[in-house]
């Protein structure tokens, strides 16, 4: 590989690596604050004690996505130097935001930690869980609006080469930026509900303490109906993306669905084989005009095709499996989740809930939810190919020369590996042969309920 590919590898796997953690980071204070909320609402240990075992494993996850993030700047200037010469002063104000929410949510996430039973009011504990929600949310956004400013740049001049006249909220605040950003929050917010019901659910299957049965039932019941409600939120999240892109970015959402003619009526292409050749699509599963409805909510809408733009501005066309993939998880997770909930709600069904084949399918929801975040980004990000700033510069020209990099990936790629061990270790033991039971009772005793 030249130092172009390597570069794109290396900062691939950064980043199929620290998503990971940045959807955690995301994602689960509000998950904590909400089962805390239940608590002192319902007056209920067991989600008291949700909450507290939910933000113990919560801070593992934090130090490491901290070492992740930090490389990922680091390697801006290490793989990226020509984009950081001419793009790095403009994204300048979303980076140092991103920073400083990040330190803000580490502060309270402190505070809130080691303040249990500090207040004489739960409820001013659960204020603390605020800043926190807030401080992860605006991180991702930041970083977001950086990742948006590549897609669709803007607040600035191009002259001689040079990006001028820089206005740096313009580009912060970039056209993608909104839709991106309620994106990036709904599916890292559906993500960590499903994770924590496949925990819930195999601790149903394999958890060798039958006390901490109706705690891990209360806890699938509660992560499954939030994930019902935030994949919807993901959905819409979806449908407007694919709207922005029909406007926006037309080149992507073709290739996303092979749509190689401008055509109404365009239909929506689930997976298949491609001969770009002959631009034949074979073996797919179609649905006719789909494409042009959710490109602008009418069957009629014209979509452009790949012909209508140059072969060498082109996305590869396996982003288009990458969109197939991610769909079909959050399909999956949709489905699970709301087969769960039916059971929940009907009386004649409820003894199904908690059957062995519906628990295995709880189980899968969190690495389907993980894999689709993983497709996401990877749809994305060569989606977005050839360019690295849209229009203005492409990737090719915007890395490195240096050698030795095939070194440095073997050496990032055993860091990440020690790094996803360790975490998992740590998480592991943390609550092996750990009963949630016990604690539940110490918080009962505390209140003077036994």
């Amino acid at each position: 590989m030249d130092s172009v590919e390597i570069a794109r590898f290396l900062t691939g796997m950064t980043l199929a690596v620290h998503i990971i953690f940045a959807t955690i980071g995301v994602g689960m204070p509000l998950m904590f604050a909400i089962a805390e909320f239940l608590g002192i609402k319902k007056k209920d240990p067991e989600y008291l004690t949700l909450a507290k075992r939910w933000v113990k494993g919560y801070t593992i996850t934090v130090a490491v996505g901290v070492v992740t993030g930090t490389i990922i700047g680091l390697q801006l200037s290490l793989l990226w130097p020509s984009f950081m010469k001419i793009g790095g002063h403009v994204i300048a104000l979303p980076l140092f935001m991103e920073t400083f929410a990040f330190f803000f949510e580490a502060i309270f996430l402190s505070i809130y930690l080691y303040t249990w039973d500090r207040f004489k009011s739960q409820w001013t504990h659960l204020i603390i869980s605020i800043p926190v929600i807030l401080g992860g949310s605006f991180s991702a956004l930041f970083i977001t609006s950086v990742n948006s400013f590549m897609n669709t740049p803007a607040g600035f001049e191009m002259k001689n080469g040079r990006m001028i006249n820089v206005e740096p909220w313009a580009a912060m605040f970039n056209d993608s930026f909104l839709v991106r950003s309620f994106h990036v929050v709904a599916t890292a917010l559906m993500t960590m509900a499903f994770v924590l019901a496949t925990i819930a659910a195999f601790k149903l299957l394999k958890n060798k303490f039958k006390k901490d049965a109706a705690y891990h039932k209360k806890a699938l019941k509660l992560t499954m109906i939030l994930g019902l409600i935030f994949t919807l939120g993901s959905m819409l999240a979806g449908d407007m993306s694919a709207k922005f892109l029909h406007q926006e970015q037309p080149e992507k959402l073709a290739a996303y669905e092979w749509h190689f003619d401008t055509q109404s009526k365009s239909d929506l292409v689930f997976f298949g084989v491609l001969d770009e050749d002959k631009q034949e699509v074979s073996g797919a599963v179609k649905i006719p005009g789909l494409l042009s409805f959710l490109a602008d909510n009418n069957v009629n809408t014209k979509v452009k095709g790949l012909n209508d733009f140059k072969a060498s501005e082109l996305p590869p066309m396996i982003v288009h499996y990458y969109f197939d993939l991610m769909v079909a998880m959050g399909v999956f997770c949709f489905i699970v989740s709301a087969v769960f909930i039916i059971t929940m709600i009907f009386k004649r069904l409820r003894r199904w809930t908690f059957k062995k084949p519906l628990l295995y399918a709880a189980i899968l929801t969190g690495p389907a939810a993980l894999l689709a975040i993983e497709f996401g980004w990877f749809l994305t990000e060569q989606g977005r190919q050839p360019w690295i700033i849209r229009g203005y510069m492409k990737v090719a020209q915007a890395a490195t020369q240096a050698g030795g990099l095939t070194l440095v990936t073997i050496l990032f790629g055993l860091l990440y590996l020690v790094l996803l061990v360790t975490a998992s270790y740590v998480l592991i033991r943390m609550f092996r042969n750990k009963p949630a039971y016990k604690e539940i009772d110490e918080l009962s005793s505390e209140r003077g309920d036994h």
